[in-house]
């Protein structure tokens, strides 16, 4: 068996499928991919995943996406290490309905804050020729049209929608906390692994007008437990490859 993660920091996505690689105790090869010079269009990587994203999951050959699609694939082809879902019909659907929630309605507008804020800058800093050439490079449309976003600048209603969106999503969170003690139920799963890594770990920082600490109290109690998983502790201390001549680091975490 060989696994090989295709990863950026151990922020967002790149923490939302690095995080049950520890958690399952897989050994795997780390490979960063640096965002900040654009390695994600490159055409070394390219050739590895045509949407120009990470993170991307090597097993055996089999090229796995999309950071849900990487988890759901780990916990099946992996049915022997410790499970991050319920594995029961209900016990799955829940996990499977607040991961939705977090794909569909938390994700991009955390991102938009983000890239607001940080990609905006990188972008504008780009002169135009080479903004253009580097929007050739760009696979998906979508995408594209996010970089120009960011260049321009989103505008304030924009902005305040996407922290009316994250608001929702804390009190739904805070609600459910009250009810169970995981996202899904009395079991760690996916469904909290998800919503740590786009929104739990970073929204206080982000977020300083929400009175995160203040409002919902149960989050940040559930948002600790997360952060103290030996696991995820694992995964957060990933080394920073950032550095010139690293890019290969051999994890292989048993």
């Amino acid at each position: 068996m060989a696994i090989t993660y295709y990863h950026a920091e151990p922020l967002a996505n790149s923490l939302k499928s690095m995080a049950p690689l520890f958690e399952k105790g897989l050994a795997f090869d780390s490979v960063y991919v640096n965002l900040h010079k654009f390695e994600q269009h490159a055409a070394w990587f390219i050739a590895i995943n045509p949407e120009g994203q990470v993170p991307v999951l090597d097993h055996d050959g089999v090229i796995v996406t999309h950071t849900t699609v990487i988890n759901e694939y780990l916990e099946d082809a992996f049915p022997d290490a410790p499970a991050l879902r319920p594995n029961t019909p209900e016990g799955n659907a829940r996990m499977r309905y607040w991961n939705k929630f977090v794909d569909e309605h938390v994700m991009n507008h955390v991102s938009m804050h983000g890239w607001h804020r940080m990609v905006g800058v990188i972008a504008r800093g780009i002169a135009g020729d080479d903004f253009e050439t580097l929007m050739a490079n760009i696979p998906l449309p979508d995408q594209r049209r996010k970089w120009a976003a960011a260049r321009s600048g989103f505008s304030d209603e924009q902005l305040a929608l996407a922290t009316e969106k994250i608001s929702y999503a804390l009190g739904k969170v805070e609600t459910q906390l009250g009810q169970t003690e995981w996202l899904a139920g009395d079991a760690y799963t996916l469904a909290d692994i998800n919503f740590y890594a786009h929104c739990g770990m970073m929204v206080e920082r982000m977020f300083p007008d929400l009175a995160v600490a203040a409002n919902y109290p149960r989050l940040i109690a559930w948002r600790d437990r997360v952060t103290a998983r030996p696991a995820m502790q694992q995964a957060l201390a990933m080394p920073d490859h950032t550095a010139p001549g690293l890019r290969t680091w051999s994890g292989h975490v048993q």
